[in-house]
């Protein structure tokens, strides 16, 4: 199936910006969706991306703008639902809504961003369960080539997950931590635009799901103690056991800023690691935590260095 124009829902975000910079350093015509194209400019520097003002909500909308495009990639996700953004209304109806308009503008091709251990009917969250009912409704549209994506944590210095904990780690000697014994295997935001690329142009993975990992499992307590050292704080992160766990879930999500909510915690009590790691099959090998984070740190802990001493110098 022969790909050169292709159209990028959620191409602004975190893994979109990743993907669409590669996607067009690989020569593709790409056209990114989004609402507010004058906050994300940046992306026009890329001589073959095109910032398109549209509703991915709007069925009409999303007709005419897959006309003419060989393939769409749906991106689209959120972590915290609100009275806004559901779980199921970005999960499951609007992946539903974006493959009948493939089918109604004629275009053949869908990648689909799932996530590891959705099912629309055992996932213990709401976030997993509405995760699979996305990814059924996109497999099983008519007349339509799909390959759905299933990683775990993505990482990369500029994500959210990393940072954050390190800002937490930051503020002081001992960090509370929900399932800590939860175990993840992180996976570099490059690797999985590497694997969508590949997708593009591999017609064997049609009708697939990958699950993508990186090379190594951690526990959630692990991955935070690591960051720990990289940033270079001794601290004393305490597991919380299951009933004080549930309780911070609740507690947490009332606060204006979410950072961790009893869904949060139910799609932790299954481990986020690959029964299979799509990688393999894509010929692609991942990318370490410890090959990528440590330097950005190490980077961020100079120049943090540096900046004080210049302040210390200006008021001496």
């Amino acid at each position: 199936m022969k790909i050169q124009t292709i159209c990028v829902l959620g191409g602004t975000g975190f893994v979109g910006r990743h993907l669409v910079a590669r996607l067009a350093n690989r020569g593709y015509e790409v056209k990114v969706l989004t609402r507010y194209p004058h906050r994300h400019r940046e992306l026009e520097v890329l001589s073959t991306v095109a910032l398109v003002g549209a509703d991915p909500h709007d069925p009409a909308a999303l007709r005419e703008q897959f006309s003419g495009c060989d393939a769409v990639i749906n991106l689209i996700g959120i972590l915290h639902q609100s009275a806004a953004q559901s779980f199921k209304s970005i999960h499951a109806e609007l992946p539903a809504q974006v493959a009948r308009a493939c089918q109604d503008a004629g275009v053949k091709r869908l990648l689909h961003m799932s996530a590891l251990q959705a099912d629309a009917s055992k996932g213990p969250s709401e976030y997993l369960r509405s995760k699979g009912a996305g990814e059924q409704a996109v497999l099983k549209t008519a007349g339509l080539a799909v390959t759905c994506f299933k990683p775990s944590i993505i990482f990369a210095p500029d994500d959210s997950f990393f940072n954050q904990f390190a800002t937490l780690l930051r503020l002081g000697p001992v960090l509370p931590l929900a399932c800590p014994n939860s175990r993840f295997a992180p996976v570099y935001v490059e690797d999985v635009a590497a694997a969508f690329e590949k997708a593009l142009s591999d017609d064997s993975t049609i009708g697939q799901s990958y699950e993508l990992c990186g090379p190594r499992v951690y526990t959630f307590k692990e991955l935070v103690e690591d960051i720990a050292r990289m940033i270079g704080k001794k601290r004393w992160v305490v597991g919380l056991p299951d009933g004080l766990a549930r309780l911070q879930g609740r507690i947490f999500e009332k606060l204006p800023v979410k950072i961790f909510t009893s869904d949060n915690y139910l799609s932790l009590q299954v481990d986020s690691v690959c029964a299979c790691n799509g990688f393999a099959a894509l010929g692609l090998t991942p990318h370490s935590v410890d090959g990528i984070m440590p330097a950005y740190f190490a980077d961020r802990n100079a120049r943090g260095r540096y900046h004080q001493f210049r302040e210390a110098a200006r008021r001496s």
